[in-house]
């Protein structure tokens, strides 16, 4: 075993230590009171979408000569491991195009999902881009050719306020793990795999996760979404109506400076609902709504990317020639439209939670929205009361 094999596969290890560590086992959005519309899924997680996996490398270490990693990987496997040979029907949108989501042409023209979902930091894309075509190259069935044609997604939020972004600290083996590792169950949330570093509206955030059921026709369908939150001004933020940002303004004494509405959210959201690559891009649109609701404007400086899946059809996706595909009617889609906004708003409240306080590169912080003041602020203004789930 080479020298080099061993130190890189002793860093995997500690990196996948720090990820079980960094794991928040703490209090969702609801627990706090925080009310939400709509009927979550067991988990509350995009994972309540039969088979799709979820795996997270999570990267915090503090180097010799100063610098600081906080950064990470999160893989979103539509069909867990039949990602590799079963594409699914997918749409996307852009509400504001200050970032990167590559991959995404083809989904538009494709209609498919080819491959799983990956989200890191924005200067890690190409090293996440090309282990992620590795991978499936080493796991994957090659075409007639013997090779196998790959343009994965991977989209990207920016954390280089708490991480050292020009380190490049993201490396193959860690995409392998994330891929490898992803799980159906319970998500990590927070400072956790890409949205280790993330900030938004000023608070330290990351991943977060909601889900929610509906019932169309007599059949019950699950609606879910992950989101990699680095976005947004203090001033703005709302929390179930609640104007949080106006009530807890930016701290200059603590390092804190509104920003306007900048950086970036990447919005994940998938179903079991059978619908078409068009229907999936108006879903991929309603996600917008649930950032909306958090106080969000898209400013200049925002890149918010979402991808909307559908993992119905499976028959529909291999063969050749003509193939038959179940879709609802648009007339059925308004429920899937409002659970997708709800789900979108409650996952990125639940990142506020989740995530902890953060000392990063450079001396910066970012402190982490608290408890106890956010359920007073609830009672305040007439909010608080949800039954957790």
């Amino acid at each position: 075993m080479s020298i080099r094999f061993r130190a890189m596969r002793s860093i995997l290890a500690f990196s996948l230590a720090l990820a079980a560590s960094a794991a928040q086992g703490g209090p969702r959005a609801r627990d706090l009171g925080v009310p939400f519309d709509g009927d979550p899924g067991p988990l509350n997680a995009i994972t309540d979408v039969a088979g799709v996996t979820v795996g997270q490398v999570t990267l915090i270490e503090d180097l010799p000569d100063g610098r600081k990693v906080r950064t990470g990987v999160t893989a979103i496997l539509p069909r867990g491991k039949d990602t590799l040979t079963t594409p699914v029907f997918a749409g996307s949108f852009v509400l504001n195009g200050a970032g990167e989501m590559t991959g995404r042409d083809w989904v538009e023209e494709s209609g498919m999902l080819d491959g799983p979902v990956m989200l890191t930091n924005t200067h890690s894309v190409g090293t996440v881009h090309q282990a992620t075509i590795e991978w499936r190259v080493k796991h994957g069935t090659a075409d007639a050719s013997g090779y196998f044609w790959s343009t994965p997604v991977v989209a990207e939020t920016w954390d280089g306020e708490l991480n050292d972004v020009n380190g490049f600290h993201v490396k193959p083996e860690h995409v392998f793990a994330a891929i490898e590792g992803a799980k159906p169950g319970p998500v990590d949330e927070g400072n956790v795999g890409g949205g280790t570093g993330m900030i938004c509206h000023i608070f330290k955030c990351g991943i977060g996760t909601s889900s929610r059921r509906v019932k169309l026709e007599g059949q019950a369908y699950a609606v879910g979404a992950l989101v990699q939150a680095n976005y947004g001004s203090r001033a703005s933020l709302r929390i179930a109506g609640v104007p949080v940002g106006q009530e807890l303004p930016t701290n200059a004494q603590r390092g804190e400076r509104e920003r306007g509405d900048t950086g970036s959210i990447i919005i994940v959201v998938g179903t079991d609902a059978p619908l078409l690559p068009h229907q999936l891009d108006r879903i991929a649109k309603r996600a917008a709504l649930g950032l909306a609701r958090m106080g969000s404007y898209a400013g200049n400086g925002s890149g918010d990317f979402i991808v909307a899946f559908s993992t119905a059809n499976a028959g529909a996706m291999t063969g050749s020639g003509t193939l038959d595909a179940k879709f609802l009617d648009n007339d059925s889609l308004d429920g899937l439209f409002e659970a997708t906004a709800q789900a979108t708003e409650e996952a990125i409240v639940n990142a506020m939670v989740a995530a902890r306080d953060m000392a990063g590169n450079a001396g910066h912080e970012a402190r982490a929205l608290p408890h106890d003041v956010l359920k007073k602020l609830l009672a305040r203004y007439g909010r608080a009361g949800s039954t957790p789930r």
